[in-house]
C-alpha cells in the first residue's frame, strides 16, 4: 500500500466491510447492523444465532486476511428505493435504514454513531459491493482490498449492543477491531493497551483500597473508602486554595430545584430525559441538579451589581447527577453522580479577552502541578441543532471573541466544528497522559445567552443597566474523572502531597512496635499522613503488600534503627534502600507533602 494514499478512517471503514464479508462467509445466516470507524479502529453489529467468542477471533481474522489477499474491489453503485428494498430483503436492519432514508427521516449521525456510514435523504441510494457482501453506505472506500493492511488489525472484543442504542430494540453482537495503517502502528497501540490495562484505575482502586462500585444498588456512583476519599478531598482542597488566592468566591446552591428553573435555562429541553426528576404532593416537579450554572445565575441576580464589582468570580464544587445508560458507565470515567469544580465569571465586554486568557493560563498551571505539561486546545463552534439557543448574531459575536482572544495571544488551537455547548462556544483543554492518550478536561465557555434568559444586569459607569457576559469554567472538570485519569497517568504512584498515605512504618518484629509508633507520632505532629503496620507478618511480606497498594515510602525499623534514631526507607519503584536520621526524615517529609503553590 502506498504511504498516506488513504486517510486512516477510510482504511478502517473499508476494513469494517471486510469484517462483515468474513462473518457472512463463516455464518451465512447473519443479519447486519452498522459498522462505523471509531477511535483506534471500528466495530460492526451482527444479529447471529452463533454466539461469537474469543475462540472465534482467529478464524475471523484469517478469513479477513484471505479476503484482503483476494484483491476484491469495492464497487459503488446507486440504486432506486425499490431496488434497495429487493437487495436488502431478508436483512431487517438494513431494510429499516432503507425505508428511513427513502422516507427522508434520516439525519447523518456522528463518527461514533452506527449510522454514520449512511447517506442523507436522496432519491437514489448509495450501496457498496465487496466479495458478495453488500452494504448501504455513502463511502468512500479504498479501490481494492489489496490496498488494505493485512497485518494492521486485530479483533479486540465482542459485546452486546442494542440496535440503534435503544434498550427496547433487539440486542446485537458488536465486534470491536483495532485497526491501523501498518503492523508497526498496531503493535505500538497494542503495547499501549497492555500498559493501560496494568494502569486501569478500577484495578488500582482495588489494589490501593480507594473505592468500589455497587451496580445493584447505586450504578454509576462511587463508594469512597478512606484512602480514596482522602485523595478526592485533597484534589478539592488544592483547587479551593488556588481559587481563593485568585479572588474566587465559593458558593453552594441547592441540589433540588424546580423544573421551571431548568426550562428557563434551556437545560430541560436539551437534557430533560437525562435528569432525575419527580413530582411532589403539591404538584410541583423538582429536578435533582444536573449542573450548577442556573444556581450561579440566581446568586449573581441577588442585589444590585456595579461595573466596579466585575469581574465577579463565583465558584462551586457542585455535586451533580445525570442519567447515563448502564452500558456507558465506566468506573470513575463515566458516572451518574459527580462533583464538578464549576465557576462562573461575570464580566464586561471590555474585560472578556483578558478573563479568557487568565482562565486558560490558570488551567494550564493547575495541570502542570499534576505532571501534565502537554496541553492542546480546541475552539468548539456552534451546533446545527434545534436545541441551540440564541440567534446567529450572538453566536457570531461569541465565537469571534474567543477566536480573537486565542489569536491575539498567539495560542495555537484547532477548530472543533459543531461541538459547542448549546448556549455558547467554548475552548476545551486536552491533556496527553504518559501513555500518549488524549483526555478532554478543563473548559472555558462563553455564554451570552443565559444572562439574557435570567435577565441579569449590572450598573455601568454611565449609570445605565448593562448585560454581563458570562464564562463557564471548569479546571479539573469532574473530580471523579480527573482522579481516574491521574491514577492511570501515574500508575497509582501519586505525588507525596496527594498520596493518602505517604509513609507506612513497619517494625521487623513486635519488639520495635513502640519505636515505629514514635516515628509515626513525629510525622503526624508535623502534618505528614503516616501509620504503622504492626501485623504479625514477615517484613518482606508486608513490604510486598504495601508496594502493591502503591505506598510511596515504607519505613522499616528494627534494633539498629531504634538504637540509632534512624529509619530505613524503601521508595516505590526503586530497588535501593536509604537510611536517614529520624529528624532529617521528618523535616524532609514536612516539606515534601506540602501542596504546590
Amino acid at each position: 500500500m502506498s504511504e498516506n494514499k488513504y486517510d486512516i478512517e477510510i482504511i478502517r471503514h473499508s476494513l469494517a466491510h471486510v469484517l462483515a464479508a468474513a462473518v457472512q462467509k463463516l455464518w451465512p445466516d447473519v443479519k447486519f447492523g452498522g459498522g462505523p470507524a471509531i477511535e483506534n479502529g471500528f466495530y460492526y453489529d451482527f444479529d447471529l444465532e452463533h454466539r461469537i467468542t474469543e475462540e472465534d477471533f482467529p478464524k475471523i481474522e484469517k478469513e479477513m486476511r484471505e479476503l484482503i489477499k483476494s484483491a476484491g474491489r469495492f464497487e459503488r453503485r446507486e440504486v432506486s428505493l425499490d431496488e434497495a428494498k429487493k437487495i436488502f430483503a431478508g436483512q431487517p436492519f438494513k431494510m429499516e435504514w432503507v425505508e428511513e432514508v427513502g422516507g427522508r427521516k434520516f439525519e447523518v449521525g456522528g463518527k461514533d454513531d452506527s449510522t454514520s456510514n449512511l447517506q442523507p435523504p436522496t432519491s437514489n441510494l448509495s450501496i457498496y459491493d465487496f466479495r458478495g457482501f453488500t452494504d448501504l453506505c455513502r463511502g468512500p472506500h479504498v479501490e481494492s482490498s489489496k490496498e488494505l493492511p493485512k497485518d494492521g488489525f486485530k479483533i479486540r472484543s465482542v459485546a452486546g449492543a442494542y440496535w440503534k442504542g435503544d434498550s427496547r430494540n433487539k440486542m446485537l453482537q458488536r465486534v470491536y477491531v483495532d485497526a491501523f495503517a501498518s503492523r508497526e502502528e498496531l503493535d505500538a497501540h497494542l503495547h499501549m493497551m497492555e500498559e493501560a490495562a496494568k494502569r486501569d484505575h478500577r484495578k488500582l482502586g482495588r489494589e490501593m483500597d480507594l473505592f468500589h462500585f455497587e451496580s445493584e444498588y447505586a450504578p454509576g456512583s462511587v463508594f469512597w473508602h478512606d484512602k480514596g476519599y482522602k485523595i478526592y478531598r485533597r484534589l478539592i482542597e488544592y483547587v479551593r486554595m488556588r481559587q481563593e488566592k485568585a479572588g474566587y468566591l465559593e458558593i453552594s446552591t441547592p441540589g433540588l430545584m424546580d423544573r421551571s428553573l431548568w426550562e428557563t435555562s434551556g437545560h430541560w429541553a436539551k437534557y430533560g430525559e437525562h435528569n432525575y426528576s419527580g413530582q411532589t404532593e403539591d404538584g410541583r416537579t423538582f429536578c435533582v441538579k444536573p449542573m450548577s450554572c442556573p444556581g450561579g445565575m440566581l446568586v449573581f441576580g441577588q442585589g444590585i451589581k456595579s461595573y466596579k464589582d466585575l469581574p465577579l468570580y463565583l465558584a462551586e464544587f457542585g455535586k451533580v447527577y445525570r442519567y447515563e445508560a448502564a452500558g456507558g458507565l465506566h468506573g470513575l470515567m463515566r458516572v451518574r453522580e459527580m462533583t464538578q469544580d464549576d465557576a462562573h465569571i461575570f464580566c464586561t465586554a471590555e474585560q472578556l479577552e483578558e478573563e479568557v486568557i487568565k482562565v486558560l493560563r490558570f488551567i494550564k498551571d493547575i495541570y502542570s502541578k499534576f505532571g501534565f505539561d502537554n496541553i492542546s486546545m480546541k475552539l468548539a463552534t456552534r451546533k446545527d441543532s434545534e436545541f441551540r439557543i440564541g440567534d446567529d448574531a450572538t453566536w457570531d459575536k461569541a465565537e469571534g471573541a474567543l477566536k480573537n482572544a486565542l489569536e491575539k495571544n498567539k495560542i495555537s488551537y484547532e477548530v472543533a466544528p459543531q461541538d459547542a455547548a448549546f448556549y455558547g462556544p467554548k475552548i476545551d483543554n486536552y491533556l496527553k497522559d504518559s501513555l500518549g492518550r488524549i483526555w478532554q478536561c478543563g473548559t472555558v465557555q462563553l455564554d451570552m445567552n443565559l444572562p439574557e434568559r435570567f435577565d441579569l444586569s449590572y450598573v455601568g459607569e454611565d449609570g445605565a443597566k448593562h448585560r454581563p457576559i458570562m464564562l463557564h469554567r471548569a479546571m479539573l472538570g469532574s473530580i471523579e474523572r480527573f482522579m481516574g485519569i491521574l491514577l492511570e497517568n501515574t500508575g497509582g504512584n501519586l505525588p507525596l502531597w496527594l498520596s493518602p498515605e505517604p509513609v507506612v512504618v513497619t517494625p521487623i518484629s513486635e519488639k520495635y512496635d513502640d519505636y515505629a509508633k514514635r516515628v509515626v507520632a513525629e510525622l503526624n505532629a508535623v502534618g505528614v499522613r503516616a501509620r504503622t503496620d504492626l501485623r504479625a507478618e514477615k517484613v518482606n511480606y508486608k513490604v510486598r503488600e504495601l508496594s502493591l497498594a502503591k505506598t510511596p515510602i515504607i519505613a522499616v525499623v528494627g534494633e539498629k534503627e531504634a538504637a540509632d534514631g534512624t529509619v530505613t526507607l524503601r521508595y516505590l519503584g526503586i530497588e535501593a534502600q536509604e537510611t536517614k536520621s529520624l529528624l532529617e526524615f521528618v523535616r524532609g517529609m514536612h516539606e515534601a507533602v506540602k501542596m504546590p503553590e
